[in-house]
């Protein structure tokens, strides 16, 4: 897989990302073909670039499964947009429909759960809420499953997460998409929405169960070490659905573009939930959390100490020392015949990076190989 700016876009690259509309509607999916109609769209919505599989149409590589079905992502974001829709109209919203998307959510998830976390998908910054909001519930359904939760805790969870935003209504979305560094008064204004959430799950009168469904809305910015908000609770002051959404909400934001940022690729995301935010999260739940996280997902290319490689495999629980293909040593220079190495039993070989978009181009176009295609080709062998 190759992230490109739009302008390096050919017809026949196949998408790996969903990418959403302003409505919540699905406008590509993943493993889509692009055409030169499909790219001028992507510049209309303002997309600054996407993930495609291969640079050449006949190299294509399956993308890995995903944990969720498109109909089920597609159908969950269209609900989370409806719901912010009609409590911006009418306060309140109808609720049934929003916890048939969360039991279909958790299904996939029972179903699904062998299958590791790989990419997220693209939205448009009007979109970021909704399907932000579905993101955190997957991603917090994942470790509730991971904990061994009861499965109606399980839906109580997936259901609130889904509901987690909704205070942002109360902030202005000047505010929220500012692509500037926040002042002290916006940032005020932004710590208001846990409570305005938690207050506005409160106040619906046939939403059943509403203590425990306005926990995560509260308390997902809350940090184990007392510094979050609104209430700088401590540890287990948090309630485990808490100390759940805060992993997935963080972790979302951050692999996920911003007006003011750009995508942090995973393994840099990791870094920094598992490094350089000490004291803010539940140490043993992001352990799990990342178990099943793809760090380096399929299709990364890697910087070894051993040389350049494609990433093969990624299992569960060695999510940070993937199986590769090797096809070129430190020099660049390929390798004749590719091998492959398992990280995890070659401890001695050192992950030394990403490979960025421009030096990957480089292997495309002036190397002439696409490392991408040894992944078909290892298929069709294994075939």
């Amino acid at each position: 897989m190759i992230q490109l700016p739009l302008k390096r876009l050919k017809p026949g690259m196949v998408m790996t990302q969903g990418i959403y509309n302003g409505s919540g509607g699905s406008f590509l999916s993943k493993g889509v073909s692009l055409t030169e109609s499909y790219i001028q769209k992507l510049h209309d919505l303002g997309i600054a670039s996407v993930t495609v599989t291969s640079m050449d149409p006949r190299d294509r590589i399956a993308p890995p499964e995903d944990v969720l079905e498109e109909k089920t992502r597609v159908l969950a974001v269209k609900r989370v947009y409806d719901i912010f829709q009609q409590v911006a109209k009418k306060g309140t919203f109808d609720v049934e429909p929003l916890m048939k998307a969360s039991s279909a959510i958790v299904k996939d998830i029972l179903e699904r759960r062998k299958n590791l976390v790989q990419l997220t998908d693209i939205r448009t910054h009007d979109m970021y809420t909704f399907a932000h909001s579905v993101n955190v519930a997957m991603l917090s359904a994942l470790i509730a499953v991971l904990v061994g939760m009861k499965q109606e805790e399980i839906s109580d969870l997936t259901l609130s997460t889904l509901m987690h935003d909704l205070g942002k209504l109360s902030v202005p979305i000047e505010i929220l998409n500012k692509p500037s560094r926040l002042t002290d008064e916006e940032f005020a204004v932004i710590k208001r929405h846990p409570r305005a959430g938690f207050e506005r799950i409160q106040s619906m009168k046939k939403l059943p169960n509403k203590d425990v469904l306005s926990i995560v809305a509260l308390q997902h910015h809350e940090h184990m070490d007392g510094t979050g908000y609104p209430d700088r609770r401590k540890g287990k002051e948090i309630h485990i659905f808490g100390r759940i959404s805060a992993i997935a909400d963080v972790y979302d934001a951050l692999t996920s573009s911003r007006p003011y940022k750009k995508a942090y690729i995973p393994s840099i995301a990791y870094n920094i939930m598992a490094n350089c935010s000490k004291g803010q999260f539940d140490e043993e739940l992001l352990g799990l959390f990342f178990q099943n996280v793809a760090i380096y997902p399929t299709g990364t290319v890697l910087k070894t100490s051993l040389g350049y490689g494609v990433v093969k495999n990624v299992v569960f629980g060695k999510t940070d020392r993937p199986d590769i293909i090797l096809f070129a040593d430190c020099d660049k220079k390929l390798f004749f015949s590719p091998q492959e190495v398992d990280l995890y039993r070659d401890r001695e070989c050192v992950i030394e990076g990403v490979l960025k978009d421009m030096e990957l181009y480089h292997f495309v176009h002036e190397i002439g190989f696409d490392p991408g295609a040894l992944l078909e080709l290892q298929k069709e062998s294994e075939m």
